[in-house]
């Protein structure tokens, strides 16, 4: 049965990075099945969205906002030969090392300017579940689109908490609209069913 007092319901109502990141550690050792309870769908949605647009899964994809390794798992079974992780929350990254999926595995600080990685050194970043109301912030956006290469893909699922703000579905017109990118995949779906929450996975390909 789905959980209807978990600590789903509660992320949501939390708007501080590093409140948030707390959150997540302190949640670590219950996520994967809290989460899998709810029927999480996002992980494998955009993991074979992606899958079905690259030509070359061997080449490496960043699994960004990794958690406990549910996404890199899902990469790993779309066919993802190599995965590489990077999450803020240590206790959420032990549980990804243990799933055995990830090539690196890399701790992100959240005081950054930027992430800890090379421009356009990607063909394919993923970012499941990372970014919205309880997650990840908006801003994250431009600086993981600045990671994927030239014809690369971004691949990324807004929530329905995230679709029904104004500015979520406003930053992708703004990097298609300004010539940055294109559409090149776009779904509505399910999310967490046992919360009766839904997502549209995305995927975008970054111009030349």
């Amino acid at each position: 049965m789905a959980s209807d007092d978990g600590q789903l319901r509660r992320v949501y109502e939390i708007d501080d990075p590093a409140e948030i990141r707390d959150y997540y550690d302190e949640w670590a050792a219950g996520y994967d099945a809290e989460l899998i309870a709810n029927g999480y769908a996002s992980p494998q949605r955009v993991a074979e969205a992606l899958a079905s647009l690259v030509s070359d899964r061997s080449a490496p994809v960043l699994d960004y906002g990794c958690g406990t390794g549910l996404s890199g798992a899902a990469l790993v079974a779309a066919g993802f030969e190599v995965v590489d992780g990077a999450d803020p929350a240590a206790e959420m990254l032990s549980s990804a090392r243990s799933k055995e999926v990830y090539r690196n595995l890399v701790q992100l600080d959240l005081d950054a300017s930027a992430p800890p990685f090379d421009e356009a050194g990607y063909a394919a970043v993923a970012a499941v579940g990372l970014i919205g109301p309880g997650a990840g912030p908006l801003s994250l956006f431009d600086q993981l689109m600045t990671l994927v290469a030239p014809n690369g893909l971004f691949g990324f699922s807004f929530n329905d908490h995230a679709m029904e703000d104004p500015a979520y579905p406003a930053k992708i017109a703004e990097h298609v609209s300004g010539g940055r990118a294109e559409i090149a995949f776009e779904e509505w779906g399910p999310h967490l069913p046992g919360l009766d929450v839904s997502a549209t996975v995305f995927v975008l390909r970054r111009s030349v």
